[in-house]
């Protein structure tokens, strides 16, 4: 294959919600790019794009395709991306390697939550956008009030550079501003004829172009000064003033197409070849140390693994864009961030599942290489003593989690090593066995989401599993101050175990003074002894702190472990049992079995044995009273809160606040048609379920951890009876 120059390539990503046709335009430009003879479709289940069997038993795509054309003298690379935002982890894979994106809209359904998701993306990454107004064939279609929905949500700068001349049935004719004339198209598509504007839409293409031109010289000074001396700009001004507007994110054009007949196709990649930016003229993300990519071909070497996927007789393909220099076949490279040595023994484009070989991809190119050692989504190559990474692509986090469990619990090890190859190809999958809650957790960004994985559990790994609702991962803490002592002393023949403890427990917050003196109500139990008189008034302890362990719980939340022993009451030697005791009751809560959190402990009396005491009475010891006191602590159930962004169409906005607030969520603030709130995590099962049924399936939402807050009282009370039930049945 062909060597390009960096000046003559473009790579695209083709963005937009589920059914707006960006594989059947993937499709039609392929077809025009000379890389097929006969154009494939999704109904028919042979398009280059969609070849995965997931996709061809859904019939829309679920992964992110890599395809190539060359068209013009220019290869450009085509990223078709799936429409649904369970799916969204391809999305923002391909805009990251992207240098243009090409939003495709469905003329009869104007904008979509696909567009909004994905528009997002495209301003985080500073990408340039053309929008590509498809399904102009309907009966039902409105390029009009497209247009204005566009405008109304992402500014003046959309632009439009094309119109339909008869929108619905028949549809066959556009007018190109740019060129001043109309392109009218054969039945069934192809190659149109090019003539000049009919009278009857002379006025409105002139009004149109006028409007478009005044956009344009807004761009930039010298077209400003131009476009003032002469009423106009030429087309050779009008291509300069696209070509800067694009790439800056100041101009956002409009085209027409007919993708399922190949109209307008051939007039949009044109349109990309001459006016959206190069690889080197595109803003291009930084490095670790904040540098500049430019994608030269003097650069440094610096191939970015953006995708990786796992293909049948091939194995792992991991997909790149190389980010400056050239490389070829057989080069030796270094993974920058583990430091292994790599050799890219082979070099291929792809077109879907149809791989091509080269020898040499330079600079701002997109290719693929098999069998790498030790390389993952995120991983830069680069050469020995370059330290310079690739800022990673930072992905969405999930937003839907089950528990999962294979159903022969022989294959439980098998569907941990399935978990391990799903998550090399698709970064937005969290999954991880929860010590606390007992169960195998899965995580990702909705319902279908995971519906999707589990039929590769059952189709691709012949592992059946089923879901069902995860348990919330409560925490435990305290209130107020309280004291608590214990004696466990057993005698049974021979030695015997005696270890006795004194403690007082308190809320730990960030700054509390240094431990100095308590005053406690005093309350005798069965199970305790005593307390004891050391240094002690009428409710009052004093202590006098001789050490501290502060302990960062893996689980959140923090630890103070105060020695306090005075006149030798316990030995030293028995106080890390006492701790250890400590952290075997926090790490089975006393109220729910749930970890427990922010507590400061002082351990200020006890008593010992010369013969009996050892560690293991010392462990129970401390177990059982912080157990003890812990209950008269005020003790309280924290519930995870997560940050919650709901985008949704405004008529359905009232629904959705409604139900929010009946799942306990604060609403925090409501701004084009994007509510933010914080909700309890055990509150949110099924939400997507809830949220497509409440709006027809127009809203899309993302979720993200915030901190952990109490829960109400009557929420407690049923945790607590829920629990000593479940304690019940398991005597």
């Amino acid at each position: 294959m062909k060597v390009y120059q960096t000046s003559d390539i473009r790579n695209i990503a083709l963005i937009g919600g589920a059914k707006t046709g960006k594989t059947t335009l993937a499709e039609a430009m392929l077809f025009e790019g000379g890389k097929i003879n006969r154009r494939g479709s999704v109904d028919e289940k042979n398009s280059v794009s969609d070849y995965r069997e997931i996709e061809l038993e859904r019939q829309n795509s679920v992964f992110a395709s890599v395809l190539n054309a060359e068209f013009g003298g220019m290869k450009i690379n085509i990223l078709d991306t799936p429409g649904f935002d369970d799916f969204i982890g391809d999305v923002v894979s391909s805009l990251y390697v992207a240098d243009t994106a090409v939003m495709v809209l469905n003329a009869q359904n104007g904008i979509e939550v696909g567009t909004e998701v994905t528009w997002r993306w495209t301003a985080k990454y500073s990408k340039p956008v053309i929008f590509a107004i498809n399904h102009l064939e309907h009966d039902n279609s409105n390029f009009e009030e497209t247009v204005e929905q566009l405008k109304k949500h992402y500014g003046g700068s959309v632009t439009i550079c094309q119109y339909p001349v008869n929108v619905g049935h028949g549809f066959d004719s556009v007018i190109d501003l740019l060129k001043m004339k109309m392109y009218k198209f054969p039945a069934g598509g192809g190659k149109p004829e090019i003539t000049d504007i009919p009278d009857a839409e002379k006025a409105k293409a002139e009004g149109l172009q006028n409007a478009m031109i005044e956009d344009l010289a807004a761009i930039d000074e010298d077209l400003m000064e131009t476009y003032f001396e002469n009423g106009t700009l030429t087309e050779e001004e009008i291509q300069k003033g696209l070509h800067l507007g694009i790439r800056n994110r100041g101009i956002f054009p409009v085209l027409c197409i007919n993708a399922k007949q190949n109209m307008g196709v051939n007039r949009l990649l044109e349109f990309i070849n001459g006016s959206a930016p190069a690889p080197d003229e595109a803003i291009q993300p930084k490095t670790n140390s904040g540098k500049e990519l430019t994608c030269k071909a003097g650069d440094t070497v610096n191939v970015f693994v953006f995708q990786t996927n796992i293909e049948p007789h091939l194995g792992e393909v991991s997909y790149f864009k190389v980010y400056g220099g050239e490389i070829y076949e057989s080069v030796d490279l270094v993974n920058i961030q583990t430091k292994s040595k790599e050799r890219l023994s082979q070099l291929f484009v792809f077109n879907g599942k149809n791989r091509e070989k080269v020898e040499k991809l330079k600079a701002g190119d997109i290719g693929a290489t098999i069998k790498l050692k030790n390389v993952n989504t995120n991983d830069t190559l680069s050469v020995p003593n370059n330290d310079d990474f690739v800022t990673p692509i930072e992905f969405p986090e999930p937003k839907f989690r089950m528990a999962v469990k294979a159903i022969n619990s022989a294959d439980d090890e098998k569907l941990g090593l399935a978990f391990n190859d799903l998550r090399k190809t698709d970064k937005t999958i969290k999954a991880g066995y929860f010590k606390e809650l007992r169960q195998m957790i899965i995580e990702g960004q909705g319902e279908l989401h995971l519906n999707i994985i589990k039929w590769h559990f059952e189709n691709q790994y012949k592992i059946p599993v089923e879901y069902f609702t995860p348990k919330i991962p409560y925490r435990e803490t305290i209130t107020r101050v309280s004291q608590a002592a214990y004696q466990h002393k057993k005698q049974s023949g021979g030695a015997g175990q005696f270890g006795e403890v004194s403690i007082v427990l308190e809320p730990y917050a960030e700054g509390l003074p240094k431990p100095l003196k308590y005053k406690i109500k005093q309350t005798m139990r069965k199970s305790s002894v005593q307390p004891l008189s050391i240094q002690k008034g009428d409710g009052e302890i004093t202590v006098n702190v001789r050490g501290l362990d502060e302990i960062e719980l893996e689980w959140g939340g923090k630890l103070e472990f105060y020695n306090c022993i005075v006149g030798g009451a316990i030995d030293a030697r028995f106080l890390p049992a006492v701790l250890k005791g400590v952290m075997e009751r926090m790490d089975q809560g006393p109220l729910t079995g749930s970890y427990a959190r922010d507590i400061r402990i002082c351990v200020y009396d006890g008593k010992m044995h010369s013969v009996d005491s050892n560690e293991i009475s010392f462990k129970i010891a401390g177990k059982t009273a912080f157990g003890m006191a812990f209950k008269e602590a005020g003790p309280k159930i924290l519930e995870p809160i997560y940050d919650l962004e709901v985008i949704v169409p405004e008529d359905k906005m009232g629904n959705v606040i409604t139900d929010l607030q009946g799942r306990r969520a604060i609403i925090m603030g409501m701004e084009g048609g994007t509510i933010k709130a914080k909700v309890p995590q055990a509150e949110m099962a099924r939400y997507s379920t809830a949220l497509s049924s409440l709006t027809s399936g127009w809203a899309t939402y993302s979720m993200k951890f915030a901190e952990y807050a109490p829960v109400p009282n009557d929420v407690q009370d049923k945790l607590l009876k829920e629990y000593a039930e479940q304690q019940k049945e398991e005597e």
